[in-house]
């Protein structure tokens, strides 16, 4: 052809070149490099040659790399996402947490994640097999495909191996060779730059370096709560159950109403992904209810996990005693006894229960352990933690290699020494190193850090309990917890004239109240008097009033003689008021007074008598009679010295008189007793008393200062749906009726009369009738339809939203902060406070909603703690500090729910 010159053939395929020639580049020498491929497919197939030339030859096989995932993987998508985050930036990560939380399932699909998993740069290492931990380097070996040459063995081998090389190694299953696992990986990863290993286990390596993320259970819904189907099936631990009884019966479908029956399972199983996937395993064979009542014991019905799996994960119960069999005996010990606490414990009452005395025949090393020799940890005895909490308490590790015997399964078993007596003070080392080995859990709340408090998860009670009665100490332990709840009662009893109407001391431990009755009642032991008459002045304060009572039948047949027996009258009475059971009331409180005027003369439980009988006299509207037997109160409380008992009495009395019409008087005991009740009543008590002031305000004609009165009530009432709330808003519905703002009126009333329906309270008489009365007029007002709007606008309304919607208009800013210092701060804040981000809008937006901490966790897709940490950053910047006052800066940012009056 004209124009070209032949060439060399082609690198790829030797096929010749086309060449341009210096005719065809107009009598020039052609310029650029000589052509090397005689087509594109020629280039891509000599690169690829070349890439593979370059590229070292594996000196090493592969390994085994990751295990295949065989099921579906449910929930946990924002612990992946953290986990990920976490796993670049640390080159050491720990999945800590109870047996059977799924530490094993969430490190394989957080290793699947990883690039270049599939292909040898993620290894799994199961080590639940291996008895001696000197052996863990060949195990490793082993599994990473690691061959001994050059001299080199054991770590040297591993290091030469490794190397350099970019790897992710799984150690599934450390905590029965945690200080082997600690040394092997504290040398790989100081001497394998760009090696990183995730590792799982129940107790921490305690590394240098090492990260710690503590799996939790899956997220459930809460209890209290009527939930729609949705909103049930956004919950992580009803997903897995779902998803796992569809895989053991393929028929499986959910009926009507049996979300909610699921839901109650999971919660059951506190969310613990194994207990639930065998539960869900049990779907063929029973109906939903009849694993519900399953569960009453656990250990049994919780059987036939995979036959491929680990032994541990095939039935629940050998997933806890894997992690029982580490424990040295004292922790044993400890162990099975806190059993009985099922409601939770905090270091006081597990020293109570746990302890057999103050001298210990606890021999050798475990006394010098948890005992005298401290050496860089300060001593905590008595109950309390140290500065700084239960995070700054040195732990230690219990296991010595000489102490564990190997067993067929590859863990070892702990020689059983005699059991002796537990020290107090050895208590709370204990529970420390039983949490860092996730056989309990921290419960986390608003508590401080010197009032710690820990739970068993059930299934781990469950065990535990049957440990308790192999050992032959249930009957002992049992009566040490009925002592220290007994004299717990007994202290909270004490307190005042008036034990019924104050908020109780007690409350976190009413699931162990409950429990101690049970044991208590079936065994004639008399120490059930005081712990069940705790137990109902709980449920009193909760208005949980048909238990109450109940409890308290049982009480006055066993104190016929006892000097109880006055106080139970009293508060039987007024748990009868709340049911509208008037003449039970009346009987009750007359027999109490009775009791109390023929027994010795105590003054205060007189007074408590007198009080439950005017109390009474009111439920029947006979308020002259009250207003009687208020004085006499009044008289008898003023023998005693105590401020605040005083407060009350007068309080209760101006109440009476307001019914009556007298007005004044009311007016001037209020002034007199409020001072003393808003510095040292609990907030039940004040919010009351100042509801009191608001209605005798309103009865006064004094819109302004009612108004004021019933807002600072709301302000002051805790979250959720109570009746201290009730009252307040009608109040503010009577005010608004009297303004003209009729729409505002009936929406108030409506809402009010909404949460009564739905808390089933009814108020009192007297008082519902002036908030009928004036319901009528504004109707009267308004034309139909618009009433009928008005109303449906009202049911509407609910939690801090509603709240915000009564107090809009309203003199709040005066009323956000308790004091001039924090008033002025707020008005500060409210100048010039920092914005909030977008997130922390969200959260308040769902708090001004009435959503709680988990609901806003599920619905924006964060962890709880994340939560309760942006809405710290919104109360310092909106310079607040309850959920209620956010709502209310929402509401006022946002118009409010609705627009009108």
């Amino acid at each position: 052809m004209p124009g070209v010159a032949k060439s060399r053939g082609c690198e790829a395929c030797d096929a010749p070149l086309p060449t341009p020639s210096r005719e065809a580049s107009g009598g020039k020498a052609p310029g650029g490099r000589p052509a090397r491929y005689c087509s594109r497919a020629c280039r891509q197939r000599a690169f690829r040659q070349r890439a593979e030339r370059r590229t070292p030859p594996q000196t090493e096989p592969a390994g085994r790399g990751l295990p295949p995932s065989l099921d579906a993987f449910v929930g946990r998508e924002r612990e992946l996402s953290r986990l990920r985050t976490l796993l670049r930036s640390s080159r050491l990560l720990t999945l800590t947490g109870p047996g059977g939380v799924g530490k094993t399932r969430l490190a394989l699909e957080l290793a699947a994640s990883v690039r270049g998993a599939r292909t040898g740069r993620a290894q799994w290492v199961a080590l639940d097999s291996l008895r001696d931990g000197e052996l863990l380097p060949q195990a490793l070996a082993a599994a990473l495909g690691v061959r001994e040459r050059g001299g080199r063995a054991g770590v040297e081998a591993l290091v030469h191996a490794l190397g350099s090389r970019t790897m992710l190694v799984v150690l599934d299953n450390c905590e029965h060779l945690a200080d082997a696992c600690a040394q092997l990986a504290a040398t790989l990863l100081a001497r394998c730059p760009r090696l990183r290993i995730l590792a799982t286990s129940r107790e921490t390596l305690r590394v240098p370096g090492e990260v710690v993320f503590r799996v939790a259970e899956l997220s459930l819904t809460p209890a209290d709560e009527d939930r729609e189907l949705a909103e049930l099936l956004r919950s992580e631990a009803v997903r897995l159950f779902l998803e796992r009884a569809r895989t053991s019966d393929a028929t499986f479908e959910l009926g009507r109403g049996e979300a909610r029956i699921v839901a109650e399972i999971c919660r059951r199983l506190d969310g613990l992904p194994l207990a639930i996937e065998l539960a869900a395993g049990r779907a063929g064979s029973l109906s939903l209810t009849g694993i519900l009542h399953g569960l009453d014991d656990q250990l049994s019905l919780l059987t036939d996990g995979s036959r491929t799996g680990p032994g541990r994960h095939r039935e629940l119960g050998a997933a806890i005693d894997w992690s029982h069999r580490l424990l040295d005996p004292l922790e044993r010990v400890v162990f099975r006894r806190l059993s009985v606490l099922g409601g939770g414990f905090n270091a006081e009452g597990a020293a109570a229960v746990c302890a057999d005395g103050e001298s210990s025949g606890y021999g050798g090393g475990d006394s010098d352990r948890y005992g005298d020799r401290g050496r860089d940890r300060s001593d905590v005895g008595g109950g309390s933690l140290p500065p700084g909490g239960i995070d700054h308490i040195g732990r230690h590790d219990v296991v010595g290699p000489h102490d564990i015997a190997p067993s067929a399964d590859g863990i070892g078993h702990r020689a059983q020494a005699p059991h002796h007596l537990v020290r107090p003070e050895q208590v709370l080392r204990v529970i420390c190193a039983l949490e860092a080995k996730s056989l309990i859990v921290r419960v986390r709340g608003d508590e401080p850090r010197d009032a710690a408090r820990f739970r068993q998860l059930s299934a781990i009670r469950a065990y535990g309990m049957d440990r308790l009665s192999e050992a032959g100490e249930l009957h002992d332990t049992w009566s040490r917890a009925l002592d220290w709840l007994a004299g717990q009662a007994a202290g909270a009893a004490g307190a005042g004239a008036f034990p019924d109407t104050t908020e109780g001391p007690l409350i976190e431990e009413q699931e162990n109240l409950a429990a101690a009755v049970a044991y208590a009642a079936s065994r004639a032991d008399n120490r059930h008097v005081p712990i069940a008459f705790a137990l109902a002045r709980l449920q009193y304060g909760q208005e949980q009033l048909t238990a109450a009572r109940a409890l308290l039948s049982g009480v006055l047949e066993r104190v016929q003689e006892c000097e109880d027996r006055g106080a139970a009258l009293a508060l039987a009475a007024r748990s009868a008021c709340l049911q509208d059971d008037h003449a039970a009331a009346l009987d009750l409180a007359q027999e109490a007074v009775a009791v109390e005027r023929a027994g010795r003369r105590h003054p205060a439980r007189l007074a408590n008598a007198l009080d439950a009988l005017a109390a009474a006299r009111l439920c029947r509207s006979e308020f002259s009679d009250a207003v009687a037997v208020f004085a006499e109160c009044l008289a008898v409380v003023r023998t005693l010295g105590r401020p605040l008992d005083l407060a009350l009495c007068r309080h209760h009395l101006a109440w009476a008189l307001l019914q009556t019409g007298r007005t004044t008087e009311a007016e001037r005991l209020m002034q007199e007793c409020l001072p003393e009740l808003e510095a040292e009543a609990p907030v039940g008590q004040l919010t009351a008393a100042l509801h009191t002031a608001g209605a005798i305000r309103l009865a006064q004609g004094d819109l302004v200062a009612a108004e004021r009165r019933f807002a600072e009530v709301l302000l002051k009432t805790p979250a959720g749906e109570s009746f201290h709330a009730l009252y307040p808003l009608e109040g503010l519905a009577m005010v608004a009726a009297e303004r003209g703002e009729l729409q505002r009126s009936l929406r108030l009333y409506a809402a009010a009369a909404a949460i009564r329906r739905r808390i089933d309270t009814e108020p009192e008489a007297h008082w519902w009738g002036q908030v009928e009365a004036v319901v009528a007029r504004v109707r009267e007002r308004v034309h139909p339809s618009g009433v009928s709007a008005a109303l449906a606008a009202g049911r509407r309304l609910r939690g801090a939203r509603l709240v915000a919607y009564a107090l809009r208009g309203t003199q709040v800013r005066s009323m956000v902060h308790g004091s001039a210092h924090d008033e002025s701060r707020g008005r500060m804040a409210m100048i010039g406070q920092p914005p909030l981000t977008g997130r922390e809008s969200a959260v308040a937006e769902l708090v001004a909603e009435g959503m709680t901490n988990q609901q806003i966790a599920s619905h924006l897709g964060l962890s709880k703690s994340t939560v309760a940490g942006h809405l710290d950053r919104v109360r310092d910047k909106l310079g607040v500090r309850s959920r209620t006052q956010i709502a209310v800066r929402v509401a006022g940012r946002l118009g409010g729910p609705e627009s009108g009056n």
